[in-house]
């Protein structure tokens, strides 16, 4: 899934990316940054973050 599609599917929701982080435990500004592609989500907690937005795929 791209970043745009994860954000359209939010619109469609009516849910908030603050939210949703909150909700998964995870600071909105750093699920902000994953998103807008500031951090590239390749390890640790914004990996954790790309993966449960369907970003990246779960490695196993």
């Amino acid at each position: 899934m791209t970043p745009e599609q994860v954000k359209q599917r939010f619109r469609q929701r009516g849910k908030t990316f603050s939210q949703w982080a909150r909700e998964h435990g995870y600071q909105p500004q750093k699920v902000i940054r994953v998103l807008n592609g500031f951090d590239k989500g390749n390890y640790g907690q914004a990996h954790e973050i790309a993966v449960k937005l369907g970003l990246k795929p779960q490695n196993n």
